[in-house]
């Protein structure tokens, strides 16, 4: 059984006991986030539910397990034959879930 949701502005194909990385969620650490954005559902039988464009009455349960910083990346911006240099880094954050239940 797996599910598609939608966070972020991202969409992922999540199963039970998945970890992933979304775009930061606002809660703590170590308590349980519910996905209510859910696209479409597929279950052990073969059937698929799509929703239009959500599914009403199914959520996602996942554990939050951290949230951190990804790798830093480097934008460099530059005028040629003017001597104007920018150097600036950026740091996405994220927050790293468990999926337990899809309901």
């Amino acid at each position: 059984m797996y599910a598609i949701i939608e966070t972020g502005g991202k969409q992922y194909r999540v199963q039970e006991g998945d970890i992933l990385e979304v775009e930061k969620l606002d809660c703590e650490a170590g308590s349980v986030y519910s996905f209510d954005k859910v696209l479409a559902v597929a279950k052990d039988d073969g059937t698929v539910d799509f929703g239009k464009p959500y599914l009403k009455d199914v959520k996602v349960d996942a554990k939050v397990l951290e949230h951190g910083k990804g790798k830093k990346i480097i934008v460099f911006k530059y005028k040629p034959k003017k001597n104007e240099r920018k150097k600036k880094g950026h740091r996405q954050p994220f927050t790293r879930v468990q999926i337990e239940k899809i309901m």
